[in-house]
């Protein structure tokens, strides 16, 4: 897989201190180490007193493993360093206090209070370093009647109104099948790091960032709460279709694939009817904008899908992109990974892991012309990078073993 060109991407030389676990933390760390920031992903040692537990980020357990780590960790925590950490114990914090002072940027996603407890609330780490950019993700947020919550990405999609409209009428809602809460989180919470190092360019102070889950769902909302406000309409399911919008739904071809179809602009409409041999609807003068196609969609939806319902998807696809008609099919994950276009993109990177296998990880996004992010190292160890910290922050290897001995940094996990 291709690495990040000439300085090592845009990022290079911003130091990142990571806190947080599984998946919203660590998405917008790994965001920030795409593009060349040097990440120190603090994880818990293994417990002696719970020989069961590996320790470290829980994330490296998840789903599909292969030799005993999860694959999904080669796409989380890729270009990081790994530094086992005990933050229960005073020592530990200490030394995370010592590592804020040298950092740009601290991400955490603990639940609210839990730095406070550890004696790393943000007003502190400011005080240390008061360049210092802090970023807080949690379920609620930091303030609020809800703030102390548990708070996990499938309730934040549900109380952001994501999940109210992802089902069809009069069926169960349905979530979304990645945690589409979590990523969005990281997501804004990485356009907050951006905004903030800008304003310390200019002001020389660092500050906090809050970003709860359901509220960075609820931003990708677009007209949900102003058209309840002015309307009272409060939108519903409406399956694969895109309500007050037509025609844009999903049609059932004669192979049982489906195509999916956004026939919505005023003259695209016009050379969809003609594709599906329905020229009078093209030429329907109540029809010439998205209001009367509104008002007649189920009209619009009958007709394209008794067209689409004779031919295999592949067939439809082909007809609808000579008519310069969008459309696509649905992939699966099989189909991304055998499509030219994402392979021409840089979108099917491959790694070589430990065991010398080679594996498909997703390519780096956005793409940048001149600073492209990059592929450095692969996900590490669990405290693979613990000796390289300490040793950066000034601790002999005779004090290095010492934590070691007392259980507060961890040793290297093959």
């Amino acid at each position: 897989m291709d690495t990040a060109q000439g300085n090592g991407g845009p990022l290079a030389g911003l130091k990142v201190l990571e806190l947080g676990q599984l998946i919203a933390g660590p998405f917008a760390a790994k965001t920030l180490a795409d593009f060349g920031a040097d990440v120190v992903k603090v994880e818990p040692p293994p417990d002696p007193e719970r020989p069961r537990t590996s320790g470290g980020d829980p994330l490296r357990n998840w789903r599909l493993l292969k030799n005993g780590t999860s694959v999904w960790w080669q796409v989380q925590s890729r270009n990081k360093r790994s530094l086992a950490l005990d933050l229960r114990e005073p020592e530990a914090q200490d030394i995370v206090c010592r590592l804020a002072q040298d950092a740009d940027v601290l991400v955490e996603n603990f639940r609210p209070g839990t730095l406070e407890g550890w004696g790393l609330a943000p007003e502190a780490l400011l005080q240390l370093n008061p360049r210092l950019v802090v970023l807080r993700i949690s379920g609620y947020g930091q303030t609020g009647p809800y703030r102390d919550r548990p708070g996990f990405g499938v309730v934040a999609e549900a109380m952001g109104g994501l999940r109210h409209l992802t089902a069809e009428p009069g069926r169960v809602p349905v979530r979304v099948g990645v945690s589409i809460g979590d990523t969005l989180a990281a997501l804004h919470g990485v356009i907050g790091i951006l905004m903030a190092l800008q304003h310390r360019h200019r002001s020389g102070r660092g500050q906090v960032i809050d970003v709860a889950l359901y509220e960075a769902v609820f931003n990708c909302m677009e007209s949900l709460l102003p058209e309840y406000s002015a309307f009272g309409a409060v939108r519903g399911p409406a399956g694969s279709a895109l309500p007050g919008i037509a025609p844009s739904n999903a049609y059932c071809c004669a192979d049982g694939g489906y195509a999916l179809i956004a026939g919505n602009g005023d003259s695209i409409f016009k050379r969809l009817m003609s594709v599906v041999g329905r020229a009078d609807l093209a030429e329907d003068p109540a029809l010439a904008d998205n209001a009367g196609r509104v008002a007649r969609v189920a009209e619009i939806d009958d007709a394209i899908g008794r067209w689409a319902v004779q031919l295999p998807v592949e067939a439809v696809l082909a007809q609808l992109e000579a008519a310069s008609v969008p459309a696509g099919r649905i992939y699966t994950v099989a189909d991304i990974a055998a499509d030219p276009h994402y392979r021409a993109r840089g979108m099917l990177g491959e790694i070589r892991m430990d065991d010398g296998d080679g594996l498909l990880v997703p390519g780096i996004v956005p793409k940048l012309s001149v600073t492209p992010g990059g592929h450095r190292r692969n996900a590490p160890r669990l405290g693979q990078d613990t000796d390289d910290v300490l040793r950066e922050l000034g601790l002999t290897p005779e004090q290095i073993e010492g934590l070691k001995q007392r259980g507060i940094v961890g040793r290297t996990v093959s």
